[in-house]
């Protein structure tokens, strides 16, 4: 039913900063820059993702939307988006396994040089998944996938794709009969570390993974999940930390990651949805660990 990650959308106070702040946090520039319905948005396409970035800029239609959940939760991640083949077929689904979920319907998005761009979403009842506002998208109607974001520094300087989403949830059963039985997202790990105080699940999605994080110490409550951050990958971690401490971001050092083969680091501050984690995959490891 779902193939992967469309995308991931932020909503942001103002579009011409924010898309400053992540063209430098990436090393992208957005493929695209537009809007209709009383809202502009810029979309930053990676392999396996896109990223995008939503601000109002009128009082009806989608601008109140996005302005009212900035009123309510302020700026970050409003929507994860799945791709699904069927988005027909995958709402009579969901509707029949108790999901309610809006008629697929058309999204236009006109750029500033009057070209337009259309695709077909479905909005999922945020009280039957969980409290995270969650959309099925149809590929796009042509056939073609959208043409990625270009690099500012070079490949080895920016930012690869998603590595992972991190959920917040205080109910990880929830979470495991919505994602993995309802939605069918592949659950590859459900880890417990009593050493962190977190029970930890993890969903395949096409090439991205959805985390969710849950407290060993907070009762089960059905309070909403929450997003906790974006894990973005690198292919070379020096390079990254590099550019970006040239660039005067508040960066932790560059260090190796809890799963093993990993490097790390976190972007703390400088643009909205911070922090966010910067990892390489499968890094080489240190002499001790192949000892």
């Amino acid at each position: 039913m779902i193939s992967g990650l469309d995308h991931v959308a932020l909503a942001v106070r103002d579009l011409d900063q924010a898309v400053d702040a992540y063209t430098r946090l990436l090393g992208r520039t957005p493929n695209w820059v537009g809007g209709d319905g009383d809202a502009r948005h810029a979309w930053f396409q990676l392999p396996n993702m896109a990223l995008d970035v939503i601000a109002p800029v009128g009082d009806g239609g989608f601008g109140q939307v996005i302005a009212t959940h900035l009123e309510t939760h302020g700026e970050g991640v409003w929507a994860l988006a799945f791709t699904t083949p069927d988005i027909e077929a995958a709402v009579a689904l969901l509707r029949r396994r108790g999901i309610g979920a809006t008629d697929p319907g058309p999204v236009r998005s006109t750029r500033d040089d009057g070209a337009k761009r259309y695709w077909t979403t479905s909005s999922l009842g945020a009280g039957a998944v969980g409290g995270m506002n969650i959309l099925l998208t149809a590929p796009p109607r042509d056939g073609q996938p959208w043409p990625l974001s270009a690099p500012t520094e070079g490949e080895d300087a920016a930012v690869t794709e998603l590595d992972h989403v991190v959920v917040r949830t205080p109910n990880p059963e929830r979470a495991l009969a919505v994602y993995g039985a309802k939605l069918g997202l592949d659950l590859r790990l459900d880890r417990s570390n009593p050493d962190w105080g977190a029970r930890q699940l993890f969903f395949r999605c096409g090439a991205a993974v959805v985390e969710f994080g849950a407290s060993l110490k907070a009762p089960v409550t059905d309070a909403p999940d929450t997003c906790g951050g974006l894990a973005w990958r690198v292919s070379d971690p020096a390079a990254v930390h590099a550019r970006l401490a040239a660039g005067g971001w508040d960066l932790s050092d560059l260090r190796q990651g809890r799963k093993p083969g990993t490097q790390v680091f976190t972007v703390r501050t400088g643009a909205p949805g911070l922090p966010a984690l910067m990892i390489q995959q499968s890094a080489p490891l240190a002499p001790s660990e192949t000892a």
